[in-house]
């Protein structure tokens, strides 16, 4: 679909684009490719990130975890992390919490780590 670039911020529309747009970025700051849900992508933004989609749960089989991706998740980007998360939350103890970061702290172990707003670390 289209691409755009202003002041250093790439946007993209479409399903497809922003599907291969939403797994290089998160290759590029060495996060695993599938932290998103990959299908029915509206709009992805980069840098400080966005994506509008159809709201969705995904479990990821090898952590046992549900997790529930709102309409619109935003989040600051940097290598190895996701910051000032909004519009993700993890299933914790039949309570959803929002997730406010995640992050892997040694690239070689994979292992994510899920901080949810109340303080303490989900390890996965």
């Amino acid at each position: 679909m289209a691409s755009q670039t202003i002041n250093g911020v790439e946007t993209c529309k479409g399903d497809a684009l922003c599907k291969m747009k939403s797994i290089q970025l998160l290759e590029e700051i060495g996060l695993p490719n599938g932290l998103f849900p990959s299908e029915d992508i509206e709009e992805f933004g980069s840098c400080f990130i966005w994506l509008i989609q159809k709201k969705k749960d995904h479990t990821f089989k090898k952590m046992k975890r549900v997790v529930s991706y709102a309409p619109e998740v935003t989040a600051f980007v940097e290598k190895g992390k996701m910051k000032k998360m909004t519009g993700v939350k993890t299933k914790e103890l039949m309570v959803w919490l929002s997730v406010v970061e995640m992050y892997i702290d040694e690239p070689s172990s994979k292992k994510i780590t899920f901080k949810p707003a109340l303080g303490f670390q989900i390890a996965s």
